[in-house]
């Protein structure tokens, strides 16, 4: 087992990989009650194309990532979520592009949930029956996220910015999509990204780190794994323009709704590349953009924005963009307000003071978010299988100048790459 000191925000993480490849993470976190533990695999909803070691490339239905962590909770003697519950625990999952991370939080009994998160990720159970009843629940779910002005408003823009990269399909695929999931195909994506050699369990709280780790060496001794080859994942060539400048919906909303946002040309060549870039960006938007900013303040005062309105930035080694918007009570004239106030800056470049003001209260948040185990552990995870650490990001804000974040204003803020996603209310 090593030890992971880490001075500057004052955690010590212990860290072993399992003869089988699994990597463990604990942070104990001394006087806390809550422990909340994440077992995850670098498997997402754009992983739709791969093959393991030297195999022929397989394509498999849109949305199976999302569908697979939906069959995971059903076992032979029913609902794992019972188990969890008798055993004083919260348990859920999610899907996102790049990660299926399945969980649990409680303050008793944390041996057994942990062997029981680890043991219901590690035993599949699909059949034939339980598959074709799952699509019924998943085709409503779907169908809901249709009628979500929000959900459309920012799936439309990621798909009008990209042409065939698969970030821009949604999470759960489509009803055709899923239609064409079966048995088999569940069972060959679930032993090519399930196992323990792709995956990382973090557990974070009111532990002992010996504790877990002999927990977990026990748990996995108890089982044996098939030896697997490297897994490689194959995307389409992207182009470097958005695909629609313009998308526009019409649903009942009692205002519209707009996002928009600037699909970035180049991508990365390293992690730290990676990671370094998606700090100065989101330090570079929350100065443009965050409440506390000039230009976030007059579009407040002036009635064109609520307190929905905010900015994001998704970033891997296969694709990066932003995400700017929210309620408006006119999108063209959001539009031109913040393309007029984007230009200024790139001419004068980033207030000073604001910049500092924003990264004061960016490395604020970051040091409140260690306090919540909850954070703590999706966003290890998540920096983790993107090749970083979270809690090398202290240093990482403070690295961060000026002059850098006006290199990314100036990178990112490509007219011609820019898309509009618009959700219009419905008048009929």
């Amino acid at each position: 087992m090593d030890t992971i000191v880490y001075p500057g925000v004052k955690e010590t993480v212990y860290r072993e990989t399992m003869p089988n490849g699994l990597e463990v993470y604990v942070l104990p976190k001394e006087g806390f009650q809550k422990t909340y533990a994440t077992f995850s695999t670098r498997y997402g909803s754009v992983d739709n194309t791969f093959t393991v070691g030297d195999g022929d490339y397989i394509r498999v239905p849109d949305g199976i990532a999302h569908f697979l962590e939906h069959k995971m909770f059903e076992e032979p003697a029913g609902d794992i979520f019972s188990t969890f519950a008798s055993q004083g625990a919260s348990a859920n999952a999610f899907t996102s592009f790049d990660r299926t991370v399945y969980l649990f939080s409680a303050t008793q009994q944390i041996d057994e949930n942990l062997n029981t998160l680890i043991d219901f990720v590690q035993h599949p159970y699909f059949t034939e029956e339980n598959v074709e009843k799952e699509k019924g629940i998943i085709e409503q779910e779907i169908n809901m996220y249709k009628d979500n002005p929000d959900w459309r408003v920012y799936f439309g823009l990621i798909d009008a910015m990209y042409h065939n990269h698969p970030v821009h399909i949604d999470i759960a695929g489509t009803v055709e999509s899923i239609r064409r999931i079966d048995k088999d195909t569940l069972y060959r994506c679930y032993e090519t990204f399930y196992h323990p050699s792709n995956m990382l369990l973090f557990v974070v709280g009111g532990v002992k780190a010996e504790q877990v780790m002999a927990l977990v060496r026990d748990n996995q001794a108890r089982k044996s794994f098939p030896e697997t080859g490297e897994i490689r994942r194959k995307f389409e060539p992207e182009p470097a323009s958005v695909k629609n400048p313009r998308l526009s919906l019409k649903l009942p909303v009692s205002l519209p709704k707009c996002m928009f946002g600037f699909k970035e040309k180049e991508l990365p060549g390293t992690a730290g590349e990676l990671l370094r870039r998606e700090a100065a960006t989101k330090l570079m938007l929350e100065t443009l953009f965050g409440a506390s900013s000039e230009l976030y303040q007059s579009l407040y005062d002036d009635n064109l924005i609520s307190d929905s309105f905010g900015s994001e930035y998704n970033a891997s080694m296969d694709y990066a963009f932003s995400v700017i918007g929210g309620e408006t009570r006119d999108p063209d004239e959001l539009l031109a307000r913040v393309r007029a106030a984007v230009d200024e800056a790139l001419r004068k470049g980033l207030d000073p003071a604001a910049f500092e003001r924003t990264r004061r209260k960016r490395v604020g948040g970051y040091l409140r978010m260690l306090n919540s185990p909850e954070s703590i552990a999706n966003e290890f995870t998540r920096y983790r299988f993107r090749g970083g650490d979270l809690f090398k990001l202290l240093e990482l804000y403070e690295s961060i100048a000026l002059e850098e974040a006006n290199a990314r204003l100036r990178a990112h803020f490509d007219w011609d790459q820019m898309a509009v996603s618009v959700v219009r209310k419905d008048q009929a």
